[in-house]
């Protein structure tokens, strides 16, 4: 069954870097930025990796637990974290799963057979305190991730949900925002004391702090 935005993220029980790890449980009361790797040892998947660990402090400030996953096992993602930290020049802190069997990539659809039919693609999954899927995107093999754009969206999804907002395009913290359609213009006055700008009547744009 394909996964869509919204669902209840599978849960799964698994063998990490960190011991045993049940996402549920694991994730807790934080978000989580869960996403794939097509092997160890690989250079895109390297810097990727790297490039996680170098963002520890992003993460946790925005309540979020990084979790990646290869097909490789838990002894081979030790040795390799060894090489991200030397060739990357960071500490990687955050567990990857070993998933051996595939279940968890079968699960997730991370396995794309026209890319390859044992490996995963680089799949993002974010996945908020509910469990539910808020974010999926998908990467070929050969293409790293553009991580200013997870934090992004992790960011984008987090003041939406606090201030019942919708985000436009290229949105960053503190660019204005859009009320959405659902809202009237009577509820926007309770909710949006400070005004708004109506390019149209479906398009209303607002600064919220």
């Amino acid at each position: 069954m394909a996964l869509h935005i919204g669902d209840t993220a599978p849960d799964f029980t698994i063998e990490s870097t960190k011991g045993e790890i049940n996402l549920h449980d694991w994730i807790g009361s934080s978000w989580c930025f869960f996403f794939s790797h097509p092997a160890d040892f690989t250079p895109v998947c390297t810097t990727e990796i790297g490039r996680t660990a170098m963002l520890a402090k992003e993460f946790e400030g925005r309540n979020t637990k990084p979790l990646g996953l290869s097909t490789d096992s838990v002894e081979e993602h030790k040795k390799w974290i060894l090489d991200v930290d030397d060739t990357q020049h960071t500490t990687v802190e955050f567990p990857i799963v070993a998933d051996l069997d595939k279940k968890v990539a079968q699960l997730y659809e991370m396995i794309h057979p026209n890319e390859s039919s044992t490996e995963a693609v680089r799949s993002v999954f974010i996945i908020d305190p509910s469990k539910k899927i808020r974010l999926m995107m998908t990467y070929p093999m050969n293409v790293g991730r553009n991580f200013d754009e997870v934090l992004r969206a992790i960011d984008a999804l987090q003041f939406a949900d606090k201030h019942d907002v919708a985000t436009p395009a290229d949105w960053k913290t503190g660019d204005k925002v859009i009320i959405p359609p659902s809202i009237c213009n009577e509820e926007a006055k309770k909710k949006f004391p400070q005004g708004w700008n109506e390019i149209r009547s479906y398009l209303r744009l607002t600064k919220v702090a």
